[in-house]
């Protein structure tokens, strides 16, 4: 028998009683009289549930532009490379690189070692074609990984010059970009910092591009695990693992660990080490934008090495790596210090941004990994229960201006200034009456991954 319509009434205020009453529990509805009762307990309980809604709306925000993206990022082909065309391919679709961005060479794939001569006449027809809004390349190969005495990432980058390269434990060229605040490394400083999609077969820099894809804003509360081996030669960057946590200890997990190596871990983000080979690095699990290395002469040498090679690193799951592709002898200076290296990465900076900003002699060194991987970019927005709260995690250490606005093109107006002084997410609440658009002004950067 149908229900009348005061029924119905009382079918529904009683649902209301019980759910209020239950407030966040589980509410449990018999079945229904009739299908009209059942539509409008579909229809009231959204309802209800807008009762714990904010009031005012979500907010939104605008960084300004501090690391590289999409449009930036030139991919240079090997035209006679079929696993070249088609990493290339793909990573041109998986960052919607725009196709203008798409550089094609030719020479015979599969060498170690580049000549000199050759790799002059290539670099000039690669700048040639390249975009001037392009800021750093990325190249589709693993071998050649060498031009004459320099790694192949840092001669594209900067051009081959014997400056960069040493006989015996010397010095060499620094680096401009080591430690540097510029976004546009090309415009500012006349380099465009390159890395490696290097793998040896297609499914190995697939698997690598699509992790360096996930790990985009994901923020992970991965563990930085900052090894020192027995082998002292291979393990000089220790001493400088304790100001690492003491700098960044309390915006990521980092541990320092006495040990030739680690195993069964399940929340890799940082694995920084040294020596000449790595036991069990595939019995860890790397999260999407890991970054792992290990200082040792030869790990660069990615397809030959009677080392350990950097691939390894990729193929056991971490986004990033380095090495060395002639003897640099344990210089510091031409490995990744691991204060530059972990806080640009925390502070939003891309894969590439990282990796280069921290080596300040790059001349033997080769960069490898997806370019693009941003595991600390953005921001986060969620409402307390009084208050939206926005988190700007992506942000250089220095002074910012927070201006707001009721439309999104303005006019904005300051609202208040702020500082970010190091590693930790700085924080904003909003209150009812604020604007709804906000963006983010720098006043001051400091120069510094530590702020």
């Amino acid at each position: 028998m149908p229900l009348g319509f005061d029924a119905i009434q009382y079918e529904v205020d009683r649902l209301v009683f019980r759910f209020l009453k239950a407030g966040a529990q589980r509410l449990t509805v018999s079945r229904p009289a009739n299908s009209m009762l059942a539509g409008l307990i579909l229809w009231v309980l959204p309802i209800l549930a807008l009762a714990d809604a904010p009031a005012f709306p979500r907010p939104e925000l605008m960084l300004p532009t501090q690391s590289l993206g999409p449009a930036e990022l030139a991919v240079v082909v090997n035209d006679r490379d079929p696993l070249s065309r088609r990493i290339a391919d793909y990573y041109m679709g998986r960052r919607a690189i725009p196709v203008a961005n798409l550089v094609h060479v030719a020479f015979d794939p599969g060498r170690s070692v580049m000549p000199v001569d050759e790799f002059a006449a290539l670099r000039a027809e690669v700048e040639q074609a390249t975009p001037a809004t392009v800021q750093a390349y990325a190249l589709t190969w693993a071998a050649p990984y060498r031009v004459g005495c320099m790694s192949i990432t840092t001669a594209f980058a900067a051009g081959y010059d014997a400056a960069f390269c040493a006989k015996g434990c010397r010095m060499t060229k620094p680096s401009p970009y080591y430690g540097s605040d510029s976004s546009r490394p090309f415009d500012d400083l006349g380099w465009r910092p390159t890395m490696a999609l290097a793998g040896t077969n297609f499914a190995e820099v697939k698997a690598l591009i699509d992790r360096g894809v996930a790990s985009d804003g994901t923020r992970p509360a991965g563990t930085g695990y900052l090894v020192k081996t027995s082998d002292a030669a291979r393990s000089v960057r220790a001493a400088s693992f304790d100001r690492a946590r003491s700098l960044f200890g309390s915006a990521v997990r980092l541990r320092r660990i006495d040990a030739d190596s680690i195993s069964g871990r399940q929340d890799v983000l940082f694995y920084l080490t040294g020596a000449r080979q790595v036991r069990e690095i595939r019995a860890n699990h790397f999260l999407p934008g890991a970054i792992a290395d290990h200082l040792t002469s030869t790990g660069g040498k990615l397809t030959d090495s009677h080392q350990m090679s950097a691939l390894e690193w990729l193929r056991a799951g971490a986004t990033g790596s380095y090495g060395t592709v002639v003897e640099p002898c344990n210089f510091t200076s031409k490995f990744p210090d691991p204060v530059e290296l972990i806080g640009r990465y925390l502070n939003g900076a891309t894969l590439i941004e990282a990796y280069w900003k921290s080596v300040r002699m790059p001349g033997q060194g080769i960069f490898i990994g997806e370019p693009l991987a941003r595991p600390f970019g953005g921001y986060g927005v969620a409402f307390d229960g009084t208050r939206w709260v926005m988190t700007l995690y992506a942000l250089t250490p220095g002074r910012y201006r927070l201006e707001g606005a009721e439309q999104p093109m303005g006019p904005y107006r300051p609202i208040a200034g702020f500082e970010k002084s190091g590693a930790e997410p700085v924080r904003i609440r909003t209150d009812p009456g604020d604007p709804t658009y906000f963006r983010v002004v720098p006043e001051a950067v400091s120069g510094s991954a530590s702020g």
